[in-house]
């Protein structure tokens, strides 16, 4: 779908216009479904990856090209305070299918191996009759940085380093080529995609995927985990006609730009560099970022279709969202792992026609470990024991009940390497954001309605003391319940890991 710059304020009408009043006509062009009454529903989770939370039509970004996406939250309840534990790929991952804490899964940082002695959303759908698949990205499995494209590094072996996910597989740990990349099933032997731009082939996959459940007699539960608008930003990942949508489209440096990037960052903080590199080629990158996420829309756009076409849409529970955003600059830092709002909030749609009301935007606070409980609660299903998470789905059906009055997220280092220096832990509600720092102390208070820029630290503004103090409270509560000791970064190494990068213990204890 091409859409001139100039016509990007009339599409974003035409989205509130069109799609929004429209969802019941939506609904009546689906083809009647034959599925029994009381057979549970299936489930689509959608992961993306780095995708910023504001880079979305619906969210308000004029120059996006979503509109499958916004026709999707036209359907979905739209979590709109939904954040990352831990805004960073792997420790995402671990927590997304345990419903626990980082502390608790032992996943500090990026390109470790996760312990399978763990209750997984995948084990306890299988016991409830499910059938589960996973295609795309994991990054639970190496334990060698930077040696991602050996086969012994990217093929997930099958059994329990799959952690339950025991049907169809098409997978690999870790990459970010979008063309001419390999994913594995059950051999170290690299595959090739049958199309070249693999979020395409991964969306073909589950496409495919869907039909050939769709008589089965047990429901499915699919994890679609695509690799996009990860970095690099280059024109050559992403194809020709998506970038084209974007060519003549000006971006800028964000307002709360500083050419001193900031010193709590673990990557980037070089300052000839930082205006060199980032300064300089922010506005391409941005650029690039955009046409991904609109080659991200198209392809949901096809699913959406699919299940329409199988009359599987009204019995199925669809999420959209992503495992942490991207700063792009802002706040003096690139990347994720940090707590600042453009990094720790993320996109989280849910759809289940019929049950979970329509084009209804929820302020409840919704962490990484509130969605495994949510989910399995949706399918009526009881979550174990091990689950630290909160059970949301009485607000996903638009039902009262208790909600958290806060989320708590924990940095705990570097992204991938073992250096101190870098820990973090924050709390946040619906208005404010604390957070503290391991290595000297340091503390921040932003208030997020007043300034959602993040650019005032309000720690030493008496004004906000008592909202200081309740915050701070909370989050030592909350480390005390979990025995998070917010140690530096190469304590995990010694205490957490067989010191070759495999799990054998988290704050619990060993596994």
């Amino acid at each position: 779908m091409k859409v001139k710059y100039l016509n990007r304020t009339c599409y974003l009408l035409l989205i509130g216009i069109i799609l929004y009043p429209g969802i019941a006509n939506i609904a009546q062009t689906r083809p009647a479904t034959n599925i029994p009454a009381n057979k549970p529903p299936n489930i689509i989770f959608i992961i993306t990856d780095q995708l910023r939370y504001d880079m979305l039509g619906y969210a308000g970004n004029y120059k996006a090209v979503t509109p499958n996406i916004d026709r999707l939250a036209a359907q979905s309840m739209n979590f709109k305070n939904c954040v990352s534990v831990t805004p960073v790929c792997a420790p995402y991952r671990a927590s997304l299918i345990t419903g626990k804490y980082t502390s608790s899964t032992g996943m500090v940082l990026n390109e470790l191996r996760i312990n399978p002695n763990q209750v997984s959303i995948a084990k306890v759908l299988n016991g409830n009759g499910y059938k589960t698949g996973y295609i795309g990205k994991w990054h639970l499995w190496s334990n060698v940085p930077g040696e991602h494209q050996k086969p012994e590094n990217a093929a997930i072996p099958p059994g329990p380093y799959r952690m339950g996910f025991n049907g169809e597989w098409k997978a690999y740990n870790f990459h970010h080529d979008n063309f001419n990349s390999v994913y594995y099933t059950d051999t170290q032997k690299p595959l090739k995609y049958e199309k070249p731009y693999e979020p395409e082939a991964q969306f073909d996959m589950a496409i495919d995927y869907i039909k050939g459940h769709k008589s089965g007699a047990n429901p499915f539960a699919l994890f679609l985990s695509v690799g996009i608008p990860h970095d690099p930003w280059t024109k050559n990942n992403v194809p020709e006609k998506y970038y084209n949508l974007f060519k003549d489209v000006k971006f800028k440096l964000p307002d709360s730009w500083t050419d001193t990037p900031d010193p709590y960052m673990d990557r980037n903080t070089e300052k000839e560099a930082w205006l060199k590199e980032w300064k300089v080629n922010l506005p391409e990158m941005m650029k690039v970022y955009h046409a991904m996420v609109a080659s991200l829309d198209d392809n949901v756009g096809r699913l959406l279709k699919s299940l329409d076409e199988q009359g599987l849409a009204d019995n199925t529970i669809l999420v959209f969202t992503t495992d942490h955003g991207e700063m792009f600059g802002e706040n003096g830092r690139v990347y994720k792992l940090t707590f600042y709002e453009s990094a720790a909030r993320v996109p989280f749609l849910i759809r289940w026609p019929g049950h979970i009301p329509a084009g209804v935007q929820s302020d409840v606070l919704l962490n990484t470990p509130d969605i495994m409980p949510t989910l399995l609660g949706l399918a009526q299903i009881a979550a174990p024991k091990t689950v630290e998470g909160t059970d949301l789905s009485h607000v996903c059906l638009g039902k009262a009940g208790t909600e958290p009055d806060y989320a708590f997220l924990q940095g705990m280092g570097h992204t991938f390497l073992w250096l101190d220096g870098f820990e973090w832990r924050a709390v946040r509600d619906k208005r404010f954001t604390f957070a503290k720092y391991l290595r000297d102390g340091s503390e921040l208070l932003f208030d997020n309605q007043k300034d959602p820029l993040q650019k005032h630290n309000l720690i030493a503004d008496p004004f906000y003391a008592d909202v200081y103090k309740n915050l701070r409270q909370k989050m030592e509560a909350k480390m005390k319940v979990l025995n998070d000791e917010f140690k530096p970064n190469s304590w995990y190494r010694n205490h957490w890991t067989d010191g070759n990068r495999n799990i054998i213990a988290s704050a619990k204890g060993k596994f």
